[in-house]
């Protein structure tokens, strides 16, 4: 697609196909996460006078196109996109322009050593226990005790004879949105189709992430 049909925005989506390491002029390692650059279109855009604020939707995701449903096909045809994208999200912007509508996204505006947030679902550990989802230290592995890896006490007096809110407990661990903030780009390369990010991002192999300027630099 030409420049001309691509718009620059401050977010992407792409997916985390694994880890790897590079090498500087120093000869030093640098571990690095391998983004997959997938195709994002704008689907939708959203107006204040239509809607009561400005955004774009932003479709990604191709399948085949038996897998698409008559909904989402005309849904993207309206938009003048022709590529059978399944997933949808929404990218607020104050100037959300119509124009814009059924263009590709670019990369223009991450290059070599900017700085990034990466957003994406963290891997789903189950239900754990308190030493391995809080980091407690357990208790007494010898000398017959019998306190070695579960929580304590968690109870309180009369009053307030309850548990509070918060409190560290054995549950459900992982599988839950997170961002990591301030990431550097080490190198961004459309031609093969990928991008590298010094450090690791959230989520496991082949999961979506959300790749956005960093806000705090």
């Amino acid at each position: 697609m030409g420049q001309e049909n691509r718009v620059s925005l401050p977010s992407f989506y792409g997916v985390k196909a694994g880890m790897t390491r590079i090498f500087d002029q120093d000869g030093k390692h640098i571990p690095v996460t391998v983004i997959k650059l997938i195709s994002n279109f704008i689907s939708q855009v959203k107006t204040v006078e239509k809607d009561g604020y400005s955004a774009y939707q932003l479709a990604y995701g191709e399948k085949r196109e038996k897998l698409v449903t008559k909904p989402v096909k005309g849904h993207l045809a309206s938009a003048g996109i022709e590529k059978n994208l399944t997933r949808f999200a929404e990218l607020k912007l104050s100037d959300a322009d119509g124009e814009n509508l059924g263009k590709e996204l670019g990369y223009e505006q991450f290059p070599s050593d900017t700085h990034v947030d990466v957003s994406g679902v963290t891997k789903g550990k189950g239900f754990q226990g308190v030493m391995k989802r809080h980091g407690f230290s357990g208790g007494p592995a010898t000398h017959g005790s019998g306190f070695h890896r579960t929580g304590g006490s968690v109870g309180q007096h009369t009053s307030p004879g309850r548990v509070f809110k918060g409190k560290k407990m054995p549950g459900h661990m992982g599988c839950k949105n997170n961002t990591i903030q301030n990431l550097k780009v080490a190198e961004i390369n459309e031609d093969k189709g990928y991008i590298l990010i010094r450090g690791s991002v959230p989520g496991a192999k082949n999961g979506v992430v959300l790749i956005s300027k960093s806000v705090k630099k």
